[in-house]
């Protein structure tokens, strides 16, 4: 979008430099044209101004040898624009992308023909095999038809009668191999259907939501499966224990520091099981799934999990004032040993009841 311009044609270098970007370019209108001489007036006759829309710049005014100069100048110093020719560049990349995806279209066609030509040379050869075995049954039955007609012809009448009934069963067997045939192709019809219908059900938009689904609904019951299995850690191995401990004669702690620390996590799981067996029981009758009901249960719950969510930072407080007992903290160092905490604190149970809170508004 530069525009190097001469003060004559002999000229060897350029007078000026001109930046084409955000210009205006029209032709070239004077007044006056009457009063001044015919040599003036020719040779403003092909010229045309260059002006910016910024104040205070210079307009420029070129001339061109003849009409078709002129506007053949005017149009390129128009087109002469960075953003012109983005524009342009971006136009010319989505014609390449289209272009490219009718060519990805036209391979996959290729393709797919590929594959039936295939299966059609597959099938026109089982075909010719079929057809080589009819002819070969069909000359030894049509030398006994022959002679059954000579036969015929000089016996007497009740061999004229076997005649008869072996064209019959020859009419008969010739039948049975056709529709054999007819029933091989009609299969062979029905198959290659039933192939391109399953296909496009495949690249249907109706395919593609229910393979969403599905994969949704997995995920879920994989979630929920992991969550109760971590409740219920935490309540046979935390909750339960520490409640028997509570009613021992030398109790670590007592019933109140016990509801205190671990709230309602038993309803939470509870609740969470019925949900659980809800869903397998619901995956029984796939694909056909009904789940609005079961979150319609779950949503007058949700008070449930705002109280353990409101009252977690009190039940941590709890069980910091409940460690500096000696034997509350040997009791925990002991459970937190078993095998099915893996190594984690009762601290990282307690905030596994509120993983699962945004499942009955999803």
């Amino acid at each position: 979008n530069l525009l190097f311009y001469y003060d004559s044609e002999n000229c060897h270098r350029p007078s000026g430099l001109l930046l084409l970007e955000g210009c205006y370019c029209e032709r070239l209108i004077t007044t006056g044209a009457a009063s001044k001489s015919k040599d003036v007036a020719e040779r403003q006759q092909f010229c045309f101004a260059i002006t910016y829309r910024r104040e205070n710049l210079r307009q420029y005014e070129l001339r061109a040898l003849n009409e078709m100069d002129c506007k053949n100048w005017i149009e390129a110093i128009r087109d002469a624009s960075f953003n012109r020719l983005m524009l342009q560049k971006e136009e010319l990349e989505q014609k390449h992308l289209h272009l490219l995806q009718i060519v990805e279209s036209e391979k996959t066609a290729k393709w797919q023909y590929t594959q039936q030509c295939e299966e059609l040379a597959t099938e026109i050869k089982k075909l010719r095999a079929e057809l080589l075995s009819l002819k070969k049954e069909w000359k030894p039955l049509s030398h006994h038809q022959s002679s059954g007609s000579l036969s015929s012809v000089q016996g007497t009448s009740s061999a004229g009668m076997t005649g008869q009934f072996a064209n019959l069963d020859q009419d008969s067997i010739e039948l049975r191999k056709i529709k054999k045939v007819q029933s091989f192709f009609r299969g062979w019809l029905c198959r290659r259907r039933w192939k391109q219908i399953v296909e496009q059900y495949i690249k249907s938009p109706h395919a593609e939501s229910m393979r969403k689904r599905n994969s949704l609904v997995f995920r879920m019951v994989e979630a929920e499966e992991e969550y109760m299995e971590q409740m219920e850690v935490l309540v046979t191995c935390f909750l339960r224990p520490f409640k028997m401990a509570a009613s021992s004669k030398k109790p670590p702690c007592s019933h109140e520091d016990v509801n205190s620390i671990f709230l309602n996590t038993e309803t939470v799981m509870f609740l969470h099981q019925i949900f659980l067996k809800g869903l397998t029981s619901r995956l029984e009758s796939w694909p056909t799934l009904v789940l609005g009901d079961l979150f319609s249960m779950l949503l007058p719950m949700l008070s449930i999990y705002q109280e353990y969510v409101r009252n977690h930072h009190y039940s941590l407080q709890v069980l910091t004032e409940c460690k500096q007992s000696p034997a509350f903290s040997a009791l925990l160092k002991k459970l937190e040993l078993k095998p099915a905490c893996r190594g984690r604190s009762l601290e990282t149970f307690l905030t596994y009841p509120m993983h699962q809170v945004l499942i009955p508004t999803t």
